[in-house]
C-alpha cells in the first residue's frame, strides 16, 4: 500500500463509542494508520462517534451527503437502511472514498455488525 487509509464509519443513533473502537480495530488489523475517521454530517453530535475518535487519536469528519453521493458509484455494498436514511447507498463506505474526494479505491469493503458500519478506503496516487 502506498497510498494515505481512511475510514468511513457509520452507525445507529446511540451507539457505544468503545463498540465502535472494536469494529475500527478488527477492520482495521494489519493495516498502516488512517489520516482520520469520516461520516455522514447528519451524525453530527453522535457522542459514540467522537467517543472513538478520541480514543483512536484520530480526527473525525462529518461530510455532507452531497459528498457521499458523488462517489456512490464507487461503492461495493449497499446499505438499505442507508439509502432510506439518507437517500445514499453507504455511509461507511462512500465516506471513506469520499474523504479523498472519489480518488480512492475501497480495501475493506463494508463490514457491518453491532448497529455499526466501517469500511477502509486507500488514497490513490496519480
Amino acid at each position: 500500500m502506498s497510498g494515505r487509509l481512511a475510514i468511513g464509519v457509520g452507525c445507529r443513533k446511540g451507539a457505544a463509542g468503545e463498540t465502535i473502537v472494536r469494529h475500527i480495530t478488527t477492520a482495521t488489523a494489519g493495516l498502516p494508520p488512517a489520516v482520520g475517521l469520516y461520516t455522514v454530517a447528519d451524525k453530527r453530535g453522535e457522542a459514540g462517534l467522537i467517543a472513538a475518535a478520541e480514543r483512536l487519536g484520530l480526527p473525525l469528519a462529518f461530510l455532507p451527503r452531497d459528498a457521499l453521493a458523488s462517489v456512490a458509484h464507487l461503492t461495493i455494498t449497499p446499505s438499505p437502511a442507508a439509502a432510506a436514511r439518507f437517500g445514499i447507498p453507504s455511509v461507511a463506505e462512500a465516506a471513506a472514498l469520499a474523504a479523498f474526494a472519489g480518488k480512492a479505491r475501497l480495501i475493506v469493503p463494508r463490514r457491518a455488525g453491532e448497529g455499526v458500519t466501517v469500511a477502509v478506503a486507500e488514497e490513490l496516487l496519480s
